[in-house]
């Protein structure tokens, strides 16, 4: 049994790592991908997870199923296209937050098939995770729309993280129907201040909020960055303050919180999830900004994530 399996995109981020004696950017190689990235984050906070995607034939594809490995992933669901290439983004920074570049066109991630997938993993899960990157294209679409259906079917609790990269998109109009229909499948859901605009189409985050738990989310997360997380479900809504830090790349930090937040109710069915105090939710938000803060003191996204030991350290 799994405590989450995690679909979705596996790629490489070239980030940034000072400059060559002529003056050039260099960028270093990092594993990354945000469904990967909740699977490495759980896995380092010894939860049993796996992970569902696909990746190309390449060096890159063989680096990154290593890395999975490396941190505790299991990788039967992992496949690999021998006409696509891995998937890649460069990372731009500035003053510690980032912007994207992909060569996504198409990339391995996008060619997953329904027939690729191995819905037992799916079944043998207590949450199943998944973005909304993978339903920009097809046959990553119907793939992810399968496996999260069948995962519903099966009284897994639905844990969705609706990514907002606009230039993965065909349009801003085609991503708000992708996003708003992987919401139909959500109880949890993950969402920065940006995405939570994009989709309810208002800045007040308790009526942002108000819209999405309407809509039958049971929990709800809209990470703030440096001002903290501020949350909804059945027992009240909040906002816990961040944890300072020095940030120098918040790639990958929603990811950390979120695994963290997993990571603290994968034990539970989703009655008790919402049937929690406040109390409670809140010790657990603190431990996920804790976690969130400290991968934006280390570079990359994958090698980013925190171990207990290091939350437990403190800040």
């Amino acid at each position: 049994m799994f405590d989450v399996v995690a679909l979705g995109e596996l790629l490489i981020d070239f980030t940034p790592y000072g400059v060559s004696e002529q003056g050039n950017i260099l960028f270093e190689r990092n594993p990354g991908g945000a469904p990967a990235n909740v699977a490495v984050a759980l896995a380092k906070l010894k939860n049993k997870t796996a992970f569902i995607g696909m990746v190309g034939n390449d060096e890159f594809g063989t680096f990154l199923k290593n890395v999975l490995e490396d941190n505790g992933v299991n990788t039967d669901g992992l496949k690999f296209n021998k006409e696509v290439n891995t998937t890649l983004a460069f990372v731009h920074l500035n003053n510690g937050d980032r912007n994207f570049s992909f060569y996504r066109n198409p990339g391995a991630d996008m060619m997953i098939s329904t027939e690729d997938i191995d819905f037992n993993i799916i079944k043998n899960s207590k949450i199943f995770h998944f973005g909304s990157l993978s339903l920009t294209d097809e046959p990553s679409k119907s793939a992810a729309l399968a496996a999260v259906k069948y995962a519903k079917d099966n009284g897994i609790v639905i844990s969705y993280d609706p990514n907002l990269r606009p230039p993965l998109w065909k349009s801003l109009e085609h991503a708000k129907e992708m996003i708003t229909l992987g919401l139909n499948f959500a109880d949890i859901l993950k969402v920065s201040e940006e995405e939570l605009e994009f989709i309810t189409d208002t800045k007040d985050l308790k009526e942002g909020t108000d819209i999405l738990f309407k809509k039958g989310i049971k929990l709800i997360f809209v990470t703030l960055g440096e001002k903290g997380c501020f949350y909804r479900y059945e027992g009240g809504f909040g906002l816990v303050e961040a944890y300072k830090v020095n940030a120098i790349d918040t790639t990958g930090a929603g990811d950390a919180f979120l695994g963290a937040v997993l990571h603290k109710i994968s034990d539970k069915s989703l009655k008790q999830m919402t049937d929690m105090k406040k109390e409670e939710m809140e010790e657990i938000i603190k431990f996920a900004n804790k976690a969130g803060a400290l991968a934006t003191t280390k570079k990359g996204a994958i090698p980013a994530m925190v171990t207990m030991e290091e939350i437990m350290r403190g800040i």
